[in-house]
């Protein structure tokens, strides 16, 4: 385990904020710091209202003033207002099907420690006891952990309740948040892991400011978050971003059946069985992508359909969504440097002219920053409630 940790006194109580105080202090959080103008500007506040909000914010130190060189027009230095950061620390796991990776970070998801082990089984049981002994080791260097989120590949409701997960056979509801808190004694929320990524680069990282945004991700599965009007997009009966199925081209089918969709197209299996095929014997991805940037011809074919559908499905995404910044991520992300050309030309003929082409940002995020939006789930549920996805 690496470890950075330097204790901090406790500062303020984010769970006794009415709603105006709560706006101002998760402002700051986010984009700060901020001086006082601006925050009253970005809010829409007077300076009087301003004050009558902050100063108790500021006396229980949950804000603090910082050092500036920023003058007003009259003058006068404008102290900016700030959070402490390392004034609460979350853990942050995510779920792969044969290993867990574990975060601790500050308030804005900052990275203290992280940490890997292999997962003993995968069953529910199995999971929930290792996620509570790695968190029972994080607590020996962090003992004051003020939550716990986690990020699994599957179908969460409420970020609460595992109801699929298919890299680990779980087909039946696993009430995963209510086990963990049992387990850990830690305020604990789920989210699907592409979903709790995006909180993390929306709050914390490359979309921070921005108000739309869409994260897609392929290797094992193909998933999706998207922010829309500065919040992340939920769906009706379950969260929303299930775009693994949509139809592309091609006649390859998925595990479903699915004929031309995006997993029969972009997933490791998909990529890995249609060279296999090709090629008359077994090629791991990396093998695929190494082929296809020397020229063999089976895995360029592959690999240049692959990317093309990559591009008609961001495409489509972007002409729904019209974001203003798309990250391109996942452990199989590779795909996008090795077919980039056609990656590119797909994305172009599948733009509506009326729009501007979309900010496209390939990120190979390593799966510690998957854990660090775990984290970033916990930081929200802190700040906001459990069950607001914002």
């Amino acid at each position: 385990m690496s470890s950075v940790a330097e204790e901090t006194p406790v500062a303020g109580d984010w769970t006794a904020l009415d709603g105006s105080q709560q706006r101002v202090a998760v402002e700051v959080l986010r984009h700060g710091p901020l001086p006082r103008a601006e925050l009253a500007r970005r809010l829409r506040l007077s300076p009087g209202s301003l004050t009558r909000l902050t100063r108790p914010l500021v006396d229980s130190g949950l804000l603090v003033e910082g050092s500036s060189d920023v003058h007003l027009r009259t003058g006068r230095p404008s102290l900016p207002l700030d959070v402490q950061p390392p004034s609460r620390r979350f853990a942050g796991v995510k779920i792969t099907g044969d290993a867990l990776f574990a975060v601790v970070t500050d308030l804005r998801a900052g990275l203290l420690a992280e940490h890997r082990v292999p997962l003993p089984g995968r069953g529910p049981d199995a999971v929930i006891g290792a996620v509570a002994d790695i968190v029972a080791r994080l607590r020996d260097d962090h003992p004051d952990l003020a939550g716990l989120g986690v990020g699994i590949g599957g179908r969460v409701v409420g970020r609460r309740d595992v109801t699929r997960a298919p890299f680990l056979g779980w087909d039946e509801t696993v009430p995963l948040s209510e086990r963990l808190r049992a387990a850990t004694a830690l305020p604990t929320v789920v989210e699907n892991d592409v979903r709790a990524l995006t909180v993390a680069e929306h709050w914390f990282g490359a979309g921070r400011g921005l108000r739309s945004m869409v994260v897609v991700t392929v290797g094992a599965g193909v998933g999706c978050g998207v922010v829309v009007h500065d919040r992340l997009v939920d769906g009706a009966h379950s969260a929303s971003g299930s775009v693994g199925h949509r139809l592309l081209s091609g006649s390859a089918l998925c595990a479903e059946g699915h004929r031309g969709c995006a997993a029969g197209m972009l997933t490791f299996g998909a990529i890995t069985g249609a060279v296999t095929q090709a090629l008359g014997r077994p090629v791991s991805y990396d093998d695929v992508l190494e082929l296809a940037r020397a020229g063999q011809p089976a895995a360029r074919r592959v690999v240049d359909d692959a990317g093309r559908a990559l591009g008609l499905l961001v495409g489509d995404i972007a002409n729904l969504v019209d974001p203003e910044l798309v990250i391109l991520t996942g452990d199989g992300i590779g795909l996008a440097d090795v077919a980039r050309a056609p990656l590119d030309a797909a994305l172009e003929e599948s733009r509506d002219p009326a729009n501007l082409p979309a900010r496209v940002d390939v990120r190979p995020f390593p799966f510690t920053e998957w854990a660090r939006g775990a984290a970033a789930v916990a930081v929200q549920a802190h700040v906001l409630g459990p069950a607001v996805p914002a």
